[in-house]
């Protein structure tokens, strides 16, 4: 038993050591020997020693995040985000700001690349080139179609990989968000890099966001990721919009059967689960294909066919969930 309370005191001493070196308060412990075993040790605390450690951490944490600062000239800012690459994310979020100008010709609208080590808006936008300075050494946005750019992929060679570690991203994503003069803009929409990393925690906790879109397939592996994201955005208090349903329904040029390729309702079930609008459904077809790969998105390429139709309704459900949020 002398051992055995010998062990124990050596170990209260590291642990009141090492609470020195990273801050965590030390909690008093009083050793329980039980009476199944003698050999058991447990270590128990009171209960306001806890609620002490909560506040504690409680704290920390608030003086460890970042102050969210607006971004200048910027009135609402909206992500558009998924778990899973290769949903359709980018073509999204394209088609969303140049619907959100469609709806209303008065709205101005501005659109950041923020997934640094894929940037897909350039070749969406059909821009190229680097932005040029103002007398105030900020980068001016690359403009198309009537929305002004910006993303990494104005800043390397088009085939260049971006071989970074975490703190050269979060530095590169400080600068696309400062370091740029976007005018006065009613909405700037963010393409978000897949998954819930640390760029999604860095944009979240700098800037106030109006409100995510969460963009995923019906099928269930995309889904399982979907749900991830917007539980993220919810964890750091962003609203969540609502889901598209992206590629939801494939119908045949020649005898216009309709195939639901990967799977039908897959987002909306999740929708009803979370809580959150069903913003729109956006079909498989190779006209939204065909103009994202010639850099001339669907919306301002074919205004009057369905697609275009569809991303229309999306970016009208968006301004109205976010009416309803600002109330």
């Amino acid at each position: 038993m002398v051992k055995l309370h010998d062990s124990y005191k050596k170990l209260l001493q590291i642990y009141t050591f090492s609470s020195n070196i990273i801050g965590t308060p030390y909690l008093p412990c009083r050793f329980v020997p039980s009476h199944q075993n003698r050999h058991e040790i447990r270590f128990k605390t009171s209960g306001a020693a806890e609620r002490a450690l909560q506040e504690r951490q409680r704290q920390h944490m608030a003086r460890g995040l970042p102050k969210q600062k607006p971004i200048t000239g910027v009135k609402e800012v909206i992500v558009v985000a998924s778990g899973k690459g290769g949903v359709g994310k980018s073509t999204t979020a394209v088609n969303l700001a140049l619907g959100l100008v469609a709806n209303n010709q008065s709205k101005s609208v501005g659109l950041l690349d923020a997934d640094v080590y894929g940037p897909s808006i350039p070749k969406l936008m059909n821009l190229k080139g680097n932005p040029e300075l103002t007398d105030k050494n900020l980068m001016r946005p690359l403009v198309n179609f009537g929305i002004p750019c910006m993303s990494m992929g104005f800043l390397v060679e088009e085939v260049a990989p971006i071989v970074w570690r975490g703190l050269m991203v979060m530095s590169a994503i400080e600068k696309l968000i400062r370091q740029v003069d976007w005018g006065n803009l009613d909405y700037l929409v963010i393409d978000m890099p897949p998954g819930t990393g640390d760029v999604q925690l860095s944009i979240t906790q700098n800037i106030p966001i109006a409100g995510a879109v969460i963009v995923s397939t019906p099928q269930d592996i995309a889904l399982l990721d979907a749900r991830r994201g917007a539980e993220m955005f919810r964890k750091v208090n962003v609203p969540v919009l609502g889901l598209v349903q992206n590629m939801s329904v494939f119908q045949c040029p020649k005898c216009s059967h309709q195939t639901h390729i990967f799977g039908s309702d897959g987002a909306k079930e999740l929708a009803q689960t979370l809580g959150v609008e069903m913003l729109g459904d956006i079909p498989l077809h190779l006209n939204i294909r065909e103009t994202s790969d010639k850099g001339q998105p669907v919306v301002v390429s074919s205004p009057d066919s369905p697609e275009a139709e569809a991303y229309r309704r999306v970016a009208a459900a968006v301004v109205r969930r976010l009416a309803a949020h600002s109330r």
